[in-house]
């Protein structure tokens, strides 16, 4: 999305520059796991959900980035759908209003492949019928939040790494009865066991944020799948901490996602202004 480097010891942090410029102006299976509570039985239900959305083929996504820091909040929110077995992804992220409540900035086309993400309607400088390629095995968050919305694959690959896991309770969600875990991951750690498509962006992830550890929030169904994931991030701009809060609902399982892949002379190759 529109991406900005910040560094911070050694390395670089990308935040999605756009809202970071908003927040500155405005002020700125099943039943034997629910059963336990905790313990092995819900770590290993949740550490199994990156395996079971592969079953299931492919879903429909929505998607929302919560930024706080210095007590302004501003919301980065998408839609659009996943294959986890191309591992292909299309969002339409739509970003925050300006502080004068205006929309800034029309909706931007996101395309979610291992290690690359690709972006149409970029604005600043780059042409409207060209797209930006990033390589996110680059970017010092492994795109966990630089394009506004963290990589459906990605946000369940985390939960493999997942410790202390609690078995919260019950919930509804869409008129559907979730079971709701609660506990927390190490970047770091789930870099190193998460499928090869995705290890080179999360061990770039482990390095840029202030904090390895990761607390979440995972939905299942009764079959395993992962419904809803929110997982906080932290981690630090211009020596301020900010926190973000990033929210993935999967729903429509089965559905088709066409992902189809800009040719190379549709790839914007000039400079990009922050």
């Amino acid at each position: 999305m529109v991406v900005q480097q910040h560094r911070r010891r050694g390395g670089a942090v990308a935040v999605a520059a756009t809202v970071v410029g908003v927040m500155a102006a405005t002020g700125c299976s099943g039943a034997g796991a629910a059963e336990d509570g905790k313990g092995q039985g819900a770590t290993d239900e949740v550490r199994r959900a990156a395996d079971a959305l592969a079953g299931a083929k492919s879903a429909r996504a929505r998607t929302s980035m919560e930024m706080a820091t210095g007590g302004t909040r501003v919301t980065i929110r998408g839609e659009g759908g996943y294959d986890f077995v191309r591992r292909m992804g299309r969002l339409t992220v739509v970003l925050p209003q300006n502080p004068a409540g205006e929309d800034g900035h029309e909706p931007i086309t996101e395309l979610l492949t291992p290690g690359a993400l690709y972006l149409k309607n970029r604005g600043a400088g780059v042409p409207a019928d060209k797209w930006v390629r990033v390589d996110t095995t680059t970017l010092a968050d492994g795109n966990l939040v630089t394009g506004g919305a963290t990589d459906p694959l990605a946000a369940a690959e985390l939960l493999r790494a997942a410790e202390q896991v609690t078995y919260v309770g019950e919930t509804e969600l869409s008129g559907q009865k979730l079971r709701h875990f609660r506990g927390t991951t190490d970047i770091g750690r789930a870099a190193k066991t998460a499928e090869p498509h995705v290890r080179a962006s999360l061990a770039a992830a482990a390095k840029g944020f202030t904090r390895d550890v990761v607390p979440f929030d995972a939905y299942l169904d009764e079959s395993g799948l992962l419904r809803k994931v929110r997982h906080r991030f932290s981690f630090v701009n211009d020596g301020r901490t900010v926190a973000v809060t990033s929210t993935t609902v999967l729903f429509d399982f089965g559905t088709p996602v066409r992902v189809r892949l800009p040719d190379r002379k549709d790839i914007y190759s000039g400079k990009i202004k922050a």
